[in-house]
């Protein structure tokens, strides 16, 4: 027909797209009860234009929910498609929650897995070599440690396991591998080529691998299959005079079974962040910030570990650092910009699994 411009499909295809996402860009909107101070105004001046950010009271209705453990009534908003927990984990009622409520996409945080990594070698080394103990005698002018170097474990030319070889875990296995340890990583996914020197393992051979290791490292998620993953048959299988480090989860590691590893000397020693208690805060505080006040006395474990001086001892502050937020806010922005462009988001929750 003479005068009519006819727009070829895949091309109308695209133009339709892109309005969709615009307009979808245009009315997201975000609430994120909790947010450490200063984050609102950071990430709302970070993402795309039109993608509001509300705080504080409840909004009546929005795209997005920013909540670690939400209430039941935040995600039963009309709109609400996307739950990103804003640190790494899941807490089994939010797993509970996505389970109840399939049409929302759960997903989480790895802004602090580089953090957590560090203190994850922090810890290793500062076990390692004693650094406490020695740093404490010191302190009172006795240099008395100096004599004592056969205490200091040597960890080039050693093994190390490595449980969970997701972002956290990956970053610790290349330390080591550098330092000049022979790394071994265990996944859920299985056997595969090595991935820059890491012998990669299913973590059900786990048992047959313990005996090979001279560090152990725990970097995997709690989940019902891993609630209690290391016990006592497992900790006597590993060398005498090995290291442990758990940066995961208390539970993953029977208590009892770790303390009477350490005081015996089965275990050189360990380096521990995670716990089996913690301090109760006001309802109303966020679970990952909470000012020094909101912390009363509380004992980590039901067993003495603070009487023992080949453990360091940690509270849960290894993906906390100066740049936490701003890493924070960086990978917040990014997921919101993609929600609202209705691009994939990064870290999505496998229900199944449980992280």
């Amino acid at each position: 027909m003479d005068g009519l411009f006819v727009v070829p499909s895949a091309i109308y295809s695209v133009i339709t797209n892109f309005k969709k996402r615009d307009k979808l860009s245009l009315r997201m909107r975000v609430y994120y009860p909790n947010p450490p101070e200063g984050v609102i105004q950071r990430l709302q001046a970070a993402v795309d234009p039109g993608i509001q950010v509300h705080t504080g009271e409840k909004i009546g209705d929005y795209e997005v929910l920013i909540d670690g453990r939400p209430a039941e009534d935040l995600v039963m908003a009309p709109s609400l498609h996307t739950l990103i927990v804003p640190y790494a984990g899941v807490a089994g009622p939010t797993l509970e929650l996505l389970i109840k409520y399939p049409h929302i996409s759960g997903h989480n945080l790895h802004h602090n897995a580089a953090d957590t990594a560090e203190v994850a070698i922090a810890l290793l080394y500062a076990a390692a070599k004693r650094v406490l103990p020695i740093d404490q005698r010191l302190r009172q002018d006795d240099w008395g440690s100096r004599e004592e170097d056969c205490k200091a474990v040597a960890l080039e030319g050693k093994t190390a396991l490595v449980l969970g070889y997701g972002e956290i875990g990956r970053r610790i296995a290349r330390v080591l591998v550098a330092a000049g340890l022979r790394v071994l990583a265990l996944r859920r996914s299985g056997s595969g080529e090595p991935v820059d020197g890491v012998e990669m393992h299913p973590i059900a051979r786990l048992r047959g691998f313990l005996p090979l290791a001279n560090v152990l490292m725990l970097a995997l998620p709690l989940t019902a299959e891993t609630q209690g993953l290391i016990g006592p048959e497992e900790l006597a299988l590993m060398p005498k005079g090995s290291i442990l480090v758990n940066i995961a989860r208390g539970p993953i590691v029977n208590e009892e079974a770790l303390y009477n590893a350490l005081k015996t000397g089965h275990l050189h020693s360990a380096g521990l962040d995670v716990w089996y208690h913690y301090p109760e805060a006001p309802q109303e505080t966020p679970g990952y910030f909470r000012a020094p006040e909101n912390y009363p006395p509380t004992p980590p474990s039901d067993f003495p570990f603070r009487d023992l001086d080949n453990v360091v001892m940690s509270p849960h502050r290894g993906g906390t650092s100066m740049d936490t937020e701003s890493r924070r806010v960086a990978a917040l922005t990014k997921m919101l910009n993609a929600a609202a462009k209705g691009e994939p988001i990064d870290h999505k929750v496998d229900l199944q699994s449980g992280y």
